[in-house]
């Protein structure tokens, strides 16, 4: 005997047209975005409370993809914001260390990992 769906009894549903087995992110980086603001959580840094405000509010900029094609650019922003407002990592620092894996990214062979060591700048 199967166990009950806990989905049937609450009036969640997917859009209509969306195939229920597809995958849940477009890309790697949004399942990481993703597990950041888990791991941020779990260790103390926001609440839920504190990242669905955040998150609301970025996704409800003007700016905002009418079909939601930007997303998780999104939580990108809401971690950034909730990162410097709890005095983690500013705007600088975050810029900062995105520019060096762009950089190490560029000086990666193709098929090698991309190390922050690969940085030209680093250390």
């Amino acid at each position: 005997m199967s166990a009950p769906d806990p989905l049937s009894s609450t009036p969640f549903r997917l859009p209509s047209g969306s195939d229920a087995d597809a995958p849940v992110f477009a890309e790697p980086w949004q399942a990481q975005a993703f597990a950041l603001a888990v791991a941020l959580h779990e260790r103390g840094v926001f609440s839920w409370s504190e990242w669905a405000a955040h998150l609301s509010h970025e996704v409800k900029s003007p700016d905002a993809a009418a079909d939601g094609a930007d997303y998780y650019q999104h939580w990108l922003a809401a971690l950034e914001a909730l990162l410097s407002e709890k005095g983690v990592a500013g705007k600088d620092m975050v810029d900062s260390l995105a520019a060096s894996w762009r950089r190490a990214a560029q000086a990666t062979p193709h098929g090698s990992p991309i190390l922050l060591e690969n940085d030209p700048q680093h250390g």
